[in-house]
Formats: structure tokens, C-alpha cells, sequence
């Protein structure tokens, strides 16, 4: 018997699943020439159709999306915690880690975008600006003392971080655009978690990560994935679905409200890691749930934060 044919209300769920396909491969590949015809064999779509509804969904175009992400990935790595080397990466090394092809055409399209150029750029007061805008974005103004940064050397919550190595695994997704509305991660939590329980799969490891570091990214372009852990690929209306390879990561458990994790995350950036002898790789840090997302509401938490990390 033939499948039936999809109604016009679950068409636009698969173009968001589409579209996100088309995000993994442009992020996955984001040091490689990206054209748009390879962006849209991933998605599923002929180029023409697909420039018109990736910018409907994102609200830029393929072109636009991919050198703000570069540009941002280049903030990444001029940041120092980022270095793998004592010193500084050349322009050209950045340049070719994030895609463009030369260090000329890096610093031409940094400096159209933040005004200087790359080694003129002051990036510790770029992130505390974007900071203070993603507290602004997040929290109530009586509580934003609670979000405020911990300084280097300090573990008033006594974290402690352990190294631990994580086999590769299939994650079916939500992706969240605009993560920090109020809401909007919840409302995929709840749809994702009816999706897993009409599978047998909501008592399984749940996972959230977010794609962009909201002390580069503004808030609206923040993305972030409500995931749960699955044995294979799978392929469904609105579901993603993703394979993270294998990854060693600095873990460490926390219970307790979101000033607690930023606070774990301050301890983990400007204490351990200096120390540590590591760096953070291109994978996305993981919030990895005991238990299910939510599952004691919106103010306390209870999970592992997995950074994945390399030796520097």
C-alpha cells in the first residue's frame, strides 16, 4: 500500500527537519567551500527552491548564515582559552580553520563586519558585552546579580571535574532557534517527549547542547537541541537526527538552578581548563539529563555537564 500523503500542516515540520540537515552539513564541514548546490543535495531540495526556504526558516540566506558562523568561529578561536598553543594562531591558521580562503579574504570579511581588523579586534570586551546582553535576554532584572560572572581561581560550589571518554552515539533532535524566548526550549522537550514515549524511548539519555557560545553569538541566533540517545538513525517529521562520534569529555554533576550552572561553566572555562592542559573541541558542550528534561521543573536541574575536550 503507498504511504499517504502528507497534509499541508506536516509539510512545514519537514522542512524545519530539511533545514536542519542542511545547518549539521554546513557545520560539519565548515572549514571546506561550501556551495549551495552541496548544501541543498543534504537538505533534499533543488537550489532554487531550497535558497528561498532556508531563508524563510533561518531569516538569512545560505551565504549570509555560513560567513556570520565562520566569523564567529573565528571569534572562537581568537579567544585564548581556545589556543592550543601558547601563543596565538596566525590569521592563516584561523583563516583555513574556519573556511575562507586566505587570510586576506578572513580579515577583509572581519573587518566589514566588526568594523577592525581581526588583531585590532578587543574580543575580552566583545564577550563581556554579548554577556551582559544574554543576562539582559534570560533573566529578571532582580536576579541578573545570580548570572554574573565567577572569577578566575574561585570554586565556592567545590565542582569537581573528571575526564571521562563517551562512545559515539545517535541522538534524535529538536532544534530550538532563538533558544532564550521564554518557553521555547520546553515546548520541544514536551513534543520530542511524546515522540519517545509513543518508542519506548523517554526513559533513555537525554541530552541538550547548544551550537553557539552566547558570549560571541546574539541571543536570536542562539540554537539549541533537546535530544534523546537512540540505538539507530531514525527519520521522522520534525525529528532530526545526528551522530556525535567519540569524544573525551570534562564532566562534572550539578543540581541545582541555572546560576549554579553558569557558575559551574565560569569554574570549568577560567579555572580548570588553564590548568588542565586541555582545550574544547569544535563539539558542542552537553547537558546530560538524570533523568527527564524538566523533570523537577524550570528553576532546578539535575545533570552532567560534558564539555568535550583535546589535549592542547
Amino acid at each position: 500500500m503507498r504511504n499517504a500523503r502528507k497534509s499541508p500542516a506536516d509539510r512545514p515540520l519537514a522542512y524545519v527537519d530539511r533545514v536542519n540537515r542542511a545547518i549539521d552539513h554546513i557545520l560539519a564541514h565548515l572549514d571546506e567551500p561550501l556551495r549551495l548546490e552541496s548544501v541543498a543535495r543534504a537538505a533534499g531540495f533543488s537550489p532554487f527552491h531550497f535558497h528561498r526556504i532556508f531563508r524563510t526558516h533561518v531569516g538569512e540566506s545560505v551565504a549570509e548564515f555560513v560567513k556570520r558562523v565562520r566569523l564567529e568561529r573565528a571569534l572562537k578561536l581568537l579567544t585564548p582559552k581556545n589556543w592550543t598553543t601558547p601563543r596565538a594562531p596566525s590569521l592563516t591558521d584561523i583563516a583555513l580553520a574556519c573556511g575562507f580562503a586566505s587570510s586576506s579574504d578572513f580579515s577583509r570579511s572581519f573587518k566589514q563586519r566588526y568594523g577592525v581588523a581581526p588583531r585590532r579586534f578587543n574580543v575580552g570586551a566583545f564577550r563581556t558585552r554579548r554577556r551582559r546582553e544574554w543576562e539582559e535576554a534570560v533573566a529578571d532584572p532582580r536576579q541578573r546579580h545570580q548570572l554574573r560572572g565567577l572569577p578566575p581561581g574561585r570554586n565556592p560550589d567545590g565542582f569537581k571535574v573528571q575526564l571521562r571518554r563517551l562512545p559515539p552515539r545517535w541522538v534524535a533532535y529538536i532544534r530550538v532557534q532563538d533558544s532564550f524566548r521564554p518557553g521555547a526550549v520546553r515546548a520541544a522537550t514536551a513534543r520530542l517527549e511524546r515522540w519517545a514515549e509513543a518508542r519506548g524511548l523517554a526513559d533513555g539519555q537525554w541530552l541538550g547542547y547548544m551550537w553557539d557560545d552566547p558570549e560571541i553569538v546574539a541571543p536570536e541566533h542562539c540554537r539549541y537541541d533537546m535530544a534523546v540517545v537512540v540505538l539507530r538513525p531514525v527519520r521522522a517529521d520534525g525529528i532530526g537526527c545526528l551522530r556525535f562520534p567519540a569524544m573525551q569529555v570534562a564532566e562534572f554533576e550539578i543540581r541545582g538552578g541555572v546560576e549554579l550552572e553558569m557558575r559551574a561553566i565560569d569554574y570549568l572555562h577560567r579555572t580548570w581548563l588553564p590548568a588542565s592542559g586541555c582545550v574544547p573541541t569544535e563539539q558542542p558542550a552537553f547537558d546530560a539529563f538524570l533523568g527527564r528534561p524538566f523533570a523537577h521543573g524550570d528553576e532546578y536541574f539535575e545533570l552532567k555537564v560534558q564539555l568535550p575536550v583535546t589535549r592542547a
